[in-house]
C-alpha cells in the first residue's frame, strides 16, 4: 500500500512539473502578439527640418497635411512673426508656451528635438530646458568627444535620452556606427539616431548599421538617397533611391524597435516637400502592414 501510495505521489509531482513548464496556448498567443504589434509601437512623424524654409507655424500646417502625429522640432527653426521671427534657440519660457498651443492646436506631439549645442554647458542646458519644455522624451544630436560626460550629465539631470545623430563622412564624426558606439559606451543616457538616408553617402550599407546598433536606436531618420559613396548627392524621396526599407523594418521589428521614425528630407522640392512626405507617408503605412 505504501508502494502504490508513493508511486501516486511521484505521478502527481511530475504532472505538476509539466503542467508548470509547458506554456499555455494563451501565454504563446500573447507572445506572438507582442512581437507581430511591434511596428504597431513606432511612433510615425516628420523631423521639421524638412520644412525648413517655412516659420515653424507654416511647417506645423504642412505636417499636419500630411496625417502623421509626430514631429523633431529644431532649435534653429524660425518662429514666424508672432514671435518676432526668432529662433526657437532665441525664445523665453512664455514664447515657448506658445509654441506649445500651437502644437496642441494641431494635435500634433513633439517626441523630440535636435539641438546644436556649443562648447558651454549652459548652451547645452538651455537646449534641454527648451526640449523639456516642449514635451520631448528625448533630444537628437552630436555632442563634441570632450562634453560627452557632462551631457550625458545633463541629459540624466532633464530624463531625457540623446540620441546621437550622423551626417556623412567629412562633416561629422559620426559618421560611421563604430563612432556612434564608442559615444555611448560609459554614457548610460546615450543612443542613436539612424539616419538612413546619410549612411548611404558615406559608402555604408544602412540594413548592416541598423544591426551594428541593435539595441541602442532611439530614433530612425526616414531618407533615402540615389547611390553610395557621394557626399555631394541630396535625397530622394523615401522608396526610390538604395535604401532596402522592408528589410530594415524587418530588422527593426526583430530588434524590438518601439521608438521614433521621422520622415526627414534635406533637399528643397517646389513648392515644398509636402507632396513627397505625402508620397512617404503612403509608403510607409504599406511597408510597414506587410512587416506585421
Amino acid at each position: 500500500m505504501k508502494t502504490l501510495l508513493y508511486a501516486c505521489f511521484i505521478c502527481l509531482i511530475a504532472l505538476i512539473a509539466c503542467s508548470q513548464n509547458k506554456p499555455t496556448t494563451e501565454n504563446a498567443t500573447n507572445t506572438n502578439a507582442v512581437t507581430s504589434d511591434v511596428p504597431k509601437a513606432w511612433k510615425f512623424g516628420v523631423a521639421l527640418w524638412t520644412f525648413h524654409t517655412f516659420n515653424f507655424s507654416e511647417a506645423l500646417a504642412k505636417v499636419d497635411s500630411a496625417g502623421v502625429q509626430f514631429v523633431e522640432p529644431n532649435t534653429f527653426h524660425k518662429t514666424g512673426p508672432e514671435l518676432k521671427d526668432s529662433l526657437i534657440l532665441q525664445l523665453s519660457p512664455a514664447g515657448l508656451t506658445k509654441l506649445r498651443t500651437l502644437l496642441d492646436q494641431k494635435k500634433l506631439t513633439v517626441g523630440s528635438v535636435y539641438i546644436v549645442g556649443d562648447s558651454t554647458v549652459s548652451s547645452w542646458q538651455k537646449q534641454f530646458e527648451i526640449a523639456k519644455q516642449l514635451g520631448a522624451t528625448f533630444v537628437t544630436a552630436e555632442p563634441p568627444l570632450n562634453m560627452w560626460d557632462s551631457v550625458d550629465s545633463l541629459a540624466g539631470v532633464y530624463h531625457l535620452k540623446v540620441a546621437i545623430h550622423e551626417h556623412w563622412k567629412g562633416v561629422s564624426r559620426y559618421w560611421h556606427p563604430d563612432s556612434v558606439l564608442a559615444a555611448i559606451k560609459g554614457h548610460p543616457n546615450f543612443g542613436a539616431c539612424a539616419d538612413l538616408g546619410h549612411w548611404p553617402k558615406s559608402g555604408i550599407n544602412p540594413l548592416e548599421a541598423v544591426k551594428k546598433l541593435e539595441g541602442h536606436i532611439i530614433g530612425v531618420h526616414l531618407k533615402d538617397i540615389a547611390a553610395f559613396n557621394d557626399p555631394k548627392l541630396q535625397d530622394v524621396p523615401v522608396g526610390t533611391g538604395v535604401v532596402d526599407f522592408p528589410a530594415i523594418f524587418r530588422e527593426l521589428k526583430k530588434q524590438q524597435f518601439k521608438g521614433y521614425i521621422y520622415i526627414e528630407r534635406d533637399a528643397e522640392d517646389k513648392p515644398s516637400n509636402l507632396p513627397s512626405v505625402i508620397q512617404t507617408v503612403k509608403y510607409y503605412t504599406q511597408q510597414v502592414q506587410q512587416v506585421q
